[in-house]
This record gives C-alpha cells, sequence and structure tokens, in this order.
C-alpha cells in the first residue's frame, strides 16, 4: 500500500465563461515530495494555485486534504496549510516584528514559541536588524523573506510556493532551496508552482507539466520526460511553449536589435 497524500487533487478545473482555464487537472503529494507544478505562462499554474489556496472556488473536481474535501471546512484548510505568493502582499505599515506577531495571534503560536521562531529565522534570512523597520520600507527580496517566515511559523503539513524564488539574492535562494529539501525530507509535502526549470530539476522529485489549462504529463522527472519522449526537461518546456526552435528564435531577436 502507498503512502496516503496529504493533499489530493481530482479532476480540478476551472471555467471563466467561455475559457477553460484548468482541465481536469489530477495528482497528489505525499509526505517527503516536491511536487513542481511546471508550465509557460498562461498554462493555469496561477488559476491551480487560487484555488489550492482557498482564494477561488472550482468550477469542477475535488481538492483533498488529509483525505478530506477542503470545502466541508475551508477556514480550518487555509489555517493548516502554509502559502507563499509570488507577490507578498503585506500590511506596509506594521513592522517585520509586528507583521510575524500577528500572524503568530491568527494561527495561535504561544507567544514565548513565537518569539523564539521568529527570532530564530529573522536572523537565518539575515533580516533581524531590521525586525523594527516598517514592511514599506522594506526591498521586494525582504518582503518575500518575511512571507516565508509568516507561512511557515506554524510548521504547516502542507507549503503552497508560488513562484517563492522572486526578488531572492543569489544567498537567500540558496538557503531557501536548502530549507525546501530538508523539510521534504522532515516529511512536509511541498507545492511547487515555477517557471524555473533549473530549479524544479534541482528540488522536485515529481513533477506535472501543463499546457494550455491542461495536464500533459506528470509522475517523477524520468517518468514525466519518457511520457512525453524527451531526455531534457528543457526540451519538453519548449514543446509546451510552442518554441520549436529557440536558437533561431534568439538570432532572430539579436538581428533586429542590430538592424541598422
Amino acid at each position: 500500500m502507498g503512502i496516503a497524500p496529504i493533499l489530493e487533487v481530482r479532476n480540478l478545473s476551472k471555467r471563466y465563461v467561455s475559457l477553460l482555464a484548468v482541465d481536469a487537472v489530477n495528482f497528489a503529494i505525499a509526505r517527503g515530495d516536491v511536487l513542481g507544478y511546471l508550465g509557460p505562462n498562461g498554462s493555469g499554474k496561477s488559476t491551480t494555485v487560487k484555488m489550492l489556496t482557498g482564494l477561488l472556488e472550482p468550477t469542477g473536481g475535488e481538492i483533498l486534504f488529509h483525505g478530506r474535501p477542503v470545502r466541508d471546512d475551508l477556514i480550518a484548510y487555509k489555517q493548516a496549510i502554509g502559502y507563499v505568493p509570488e507577490e507578498a502582499q503585506l500590511y506596509s505599515f506594521l513592522t517585520g516584528w509586528e507583521y510575524l506577531e500577528l500572524i503568530a495571534t491568527l494561527r495561535n503560536i504561544p507567544s514565548r514559541a513565537f518569539e523564539s521562531k521568529a527570532k530564530a529565522m529573522l536572523e537565518a534570512f539575515t533580516i533581524y536588524p531590521y525586525r523594527d523597520a516598517t514592511i514599506a520600507s522594506y526591498s521586494k527580496g525582504m518582503r518575500q523573506r518575511i512571507a516565508l517566515i509568516g507561512a511557515t511559523m506554524h510548521n504547516p503539513d502542507l507549503l503552497i510556493l508560488d513562484e517563492p524564488f522572486t526578488g531572492l539574492d543569489v544567498s537567500s535562494g540558496i538557503v531557501l532551496r536548502q530549507v525546501i529539501e530538508q523539510l521534504a525530507q522532515a516529511g512536509k509535502a511541498i507545492f511547487f508552482a515555477s517557471p524555473a526549470i533549473e530549479v524544479v530539476e534541482r528540488i522536485c522529485n515529481q513533477l506535472v507539466l501543463l499546457r494550455k489549462g491542461r495536464q500533459i504529463a506528470s509522475g517523477s522527472m524520468s517518468e514525466t520526460l519518457a511520457q512525453l519522449g524527451y531526455k531534457r526537461l528543457e526540451d519538453a518546456f519548449v514543446q509546451m511553449a510552442d518554441q520549436t526552435d529557440t536558437a533561431q528564435t534568439a538570432r532572430d531577436i539579436v538581428a533586429a536589435i542590430e538592424a541598422a
């Protein structure tokens, strides 16, 4: 018997009037899995993330968390998961510490545990000295780091990451990648939506490839590539993006730039 998934998606779909943005997607994430959700712009990644986080109601299909439909208690589900959006929407008038304190209150994290966790994580992400500055004064990378801390302080079983490396410097990006790998080793389930092929290849053990809202392949890295008949993920992605000759496309662009 296989490991019971923490998150399971069955025939998940979303339609906007005449546009079918997500068409009957299926996948499951068990403990220790990092599932890469990969596709070109317009493939349905963002719409899927919004449905998984309860921000958007599906048109069809079902989302199960620990075997139970999330619609049965959507508030409890939202409280249980960790979510890092591509663009961190934070309360800019609060300081970094105040924001995390607010999140801790909403998550029912005891004050002593919060102080210990927040201090350790702020120091690890090198922003502890700025904890009393307002978020309005933070760089994009600092905001992203605060969002990451807020999403993980309550030690969630499931992390939903929507392009979490956006705005991070090289050092913080390396730290985050290692954090994701170690959380997976500790038994967390991680959904990772990204267009960054090299990052997906490095940290994901499961893949779902999308094209125009449809799931065109899924499974382990080798299984997914075998389904598409490719040896490299980059080649598969080029096919999904309808770019049959990227080198020629690049030459055309350079020629246009250099034209008299």
